[in-house]
């Protein structure tokens, strides 16, 4: 059975979230353009671990079909970033699952448009406190190339504290680069919503 027919046939809804400027929700095929339009700018590649440069034309289609049958199976949630007033993707947000260990890893990026605005520390704040009452993670951690610090600002922003860095840990175009993590407990998490109500 193929992703689409998993789509189309089992009865699973991923959540909305949202927050004063973003709605984060469900991918679908009407993005792929959009998604490709944005990830096939080489500045997004060169900050990411995760998207190819050149990016290649039909991949997102897959990577699309591919996120409802992980959310089904528990091993991933990934979503689109929209802007709340005209549902513009602006980027996209997601974990990985380790259930085994009760862990999550953080993945995000958003077109190059989209920098400096606040919108990733919007939408990571809002995809934390969401894993955290769905899934019964006790951690949740972040990794970024070591040539991309604004992505560590943005995790210490939302709380998540600094472990270390991978020195030459990750091969991006035939380059060894370092790979830094940042991470926060459930504990950590919840002790610095109750401080802010």
């Amino acid at each position: 059975m193929s992703a689409q027919e998993i789509t189309l046939t089992v009865p699973v809804t991923m959540p909305i979230l949202i927050t004063p400027r973003l709605r984060i929700n469900e991918m679908t095929l009407a993005d792929c353009a959009q998604v490709e339009r944005l990830a096939s700018d080489e500045r997004v590649a060169r900050t990411t671990s995760g998207i190819p440069h050149p990016y290649p034309v039909g991949y997102s289609r897959a990577w699309i079909l591919s996120h409802l049958l992980n959310f089904v199976n528990g091993v991933g949630a990934h979503f689109a970033i929209r802007l709340k007033n005209d549902n513009t993707l602006i980027g996209c947000i997601g974990l990985g699952l380790d259930k085994a260990n009760d862990s999550a890893g953080l993945g995000y990026w958003l077109g190059v448009e989209y920098w400096g605005h606040g919108y990733c520390t919007e939408a990571l704040h809002v995809i934390i406190s969401w894993a955290f009452a769905y899934y019964p993670l006790q951690r949740i951690e972040g990794d970024h190339l070591g040539t991309n610090p604004a992505s560590g600002r943005v995790m210490q922003k939302v709380g998540m504290t600094y472990e270390c860095t991978r020195r030459a840990h990750y091969k991006k175009n035939g380059v060894l680069c370092d790979l830094c993590t940042y991470s926060i407990l459930r504990d950590e998490w919840q002790d610095k919503q109750r401080l802010q109500h």
